[in-house]
């Protein structure tokens, strides 16, 4: 399962990026905004530089001519970067254009249901992303949602990648991964609070402290 990071803040990439774990990242405007960014592209480019992976980067148009000029624009400013599209009808429309291109790779996003998923796949998607929290937000199960595209795309073998969106938790990317998610992106603090444990930092303190008492010091 690939680990990627759900954030615009640079700081914070550069400081997931030299645990050795990070393999990609996504943003969107709601991101930028909460990074204090307007500048896309420059946020992008500088994302790229850390991680040299993929970096989705969501277009804001809701037609789909508008998506696909701004894909067309998009996908210089990286080789890495990916388009974020939303699963809509017009979406959809982008999606099979974009992915025609040599260099056309989407991500799939706002996905809630196995049907959006298997739609957007069948319109040339690299990846889809499945917003678990949201689902979960309005009583269903956003973890049975990765389960079944998962099995669907399994049995047609149908190569999009599944992503695990909208984490609010460790568990959550646990339980992806059991599901059957091919990557987790994945909010700064969740992430850091994946690496830490209280029985980690008890034991590293005690061997700290029996060290001390053979060595004297």
């Amino acid at each position: 399962m690939h680990l990627w990071l759900d954030t615009a803040k640079i700081e914070e990439i550069r400081e997931i990026a030299s645990w050795g774990v990070l393999e990609g990242v996504t943003t969107n405007p709601s991101l930028m905004a909460r990074a204090g960014t307007a500048d896309r592209e420059s946020v992008t480019r500088m994302i790229d530089e850390i991680v040299g992976g993929p970096v989705s980067a969501e277009v804001i148009s809701t037609d789909a001519p508008g998506m696909v000029e701004e894909a067309r624009k998009i996908l210089t400013w990286s080789p890495h970067v990916v388009v974020k599209i939303p699963t809509t009808a017009e979406g959809l429309k982008a999606m099979k254009e974009i992915s025609s291109w040599p260099n056309g790779r989407v991500n799939a996003t706002l996905v809630f249901s196995p049907n959006q998923a298997l739609l957007a796949a069948k319109a040339g998607a690299t990846y889809v992303s499945i917003f678990i929290g949201r689902i979960d937000d309005v009583g269903q199960d956003g973890m049975e949602v990765v389960r079944v595209t998962a099995e669907i795309f399994d049995l047609h073998e149908i190569p999009a990648q599944i992503v695990a969106a909208s984490i609010r938790h460790p568990r959550h990317v646990v339980e992806s991964a059991l599901a059957g998610a091919h990557i987790a992106t994945i909010p700064y603090a969740v992430m850091k609070k994946m690496i830490g444990h209280p029985l980690t930092d008890v034991g590293v303190r005690r061997f700290l402290e029996d060290w001390k008492k053979v060595a004297g010091s």
